[in-house]
């Protein structure tokens, strides 16, 4: 009686398989599609001015972003030295950094997606070393045995720009400066012309973009200072797109920041904000890596990154 329930339940189950690897698979009904899980585009945002400034620049822009691309895109705010990192790990999708950290990420796979059109350059800006108008400093040689103030070591316009500029005149600031120094904290380049204006340094290295910006808010006079010298015009900020977002998501980011107008808008807690006016831009527009070529010509003679050698 034993072997004839175990036979049973035997066939049973077997006969159980057997439909089961039979059936037909289950659709959704007409009409209804099945929930699937999308995965947010995330933009990596460089803060230069600390990160409530970032992200009164760039949710806005980040919320127009997401409408227009209808899946969710998500910001995150990394200081400069942390973007690269980010990307490496695959952590980030789409980014927004200086030139130089887009010559560095490109070494990544890193692709040119929008410039940044901001000032009387366009999506360009030169670096530049400033004086106070009454300073007897006039010439790169001048600068021999002086006090000295740059940007963020990683800035291609306050920093590498003017180091490649002092190099060429025979000046190794390593060297022939009394000495010099960087700011920390934020807003480190309204504190590079504020070092100087104030005399605590001889001479500061200025992005001619940001202190002509100063100059239209009233922050420092047009007749303050002097430019003593300026380096060549090389992009400014730059969004870059990483090599696993799929090409019709790249191509409508692309789309939706070269489309932007002054009237866009986005909403953000409850505030009807300008994209653009938010953002502090006048607009992106086409870019490629070939117009970064400047920048990686200095970066290989200051023996900076992604170059640099010990």
């Amino acid at each position: 009686m034993r072997s004839e329930i175990k036979h049973i339940i035997l066939l049973s189950a077997l006969l159980a398989m057997s439909l089961l690897s039979c059936r037909p698979s289950v659709e959704a009904p007409a009409g209804k599609e099945q929930a699937v899980e999308v995965k947010p585009l995330r933009i990596g945002y460089m803060i230069c001015d600390g990160i409530e400034e970032a992200r009164a620049r760039f949710e806005p822009l980040t919320r127009y972003l997401q409408a227009g691309l209808g899946i969710p895109v998500e910001a995150v705010y990394l200081n400069t030295f942390e973007v690269p990192e980010a990307f490496e790990r695959g952590e980030l999708d789409v980014v927004h950094v200086n030139s130089l950290l887009y010559i560095i990420m490109r070494e990544k796979g890193l692709e040119p997606l929008a410039g940044e059109k901001r000032g009387s350059m366009g999506y360009q800006s030169a670096g530049g070393i400033v004086v106070r108008a009454d300073s007897p400093v006039n010439t790169l040689g001048d600068l021999a045995g002086k006090r000295m103030i740059f940007g963020p070591q990683l800035a291609p316009t306050g920093f590498l720009t003017q180091y490649e500029l002092l190099l060429d005149a025979g000046i190794d600031p390593e060297l022939d400066l009394e000495y010099y120094s960087i700011p920390g904290g934020s807003y480190k380049h309204e504190k590079v012309v504020y070092g100087v204006w104030f005399g605590a340094y001889d001479a500061a290295a200025v992005p001619l973009l940001d202190l002509e910006l100063m100059i239209a808010d009233g922050r420092i006079g047009a007749q303050d200072l002097k430019v003593i010298v300026k380096g060549d015009p090389i992009p400014y900020c730059v969004f870059g797109i990483g090599p696993e977002v799929k090409a019709p998501v790249a191509d409508k980011v692309r789309s939706l920041l070269f489309n932007l107008l002054p009237r866009d808008t986005a909403e953000v807690d409850g505030e009807v904000l300008s994209v653009l006016g938010s953002a502090k831009v006048d607009g992106f527009v086409p870019i490629t890596d070939g117009d970064f070529e400047r920048v990686r010509e200095m970066a290989r003679k200051t023996n900076m990154p992604p170059y640099q050698k010990f």
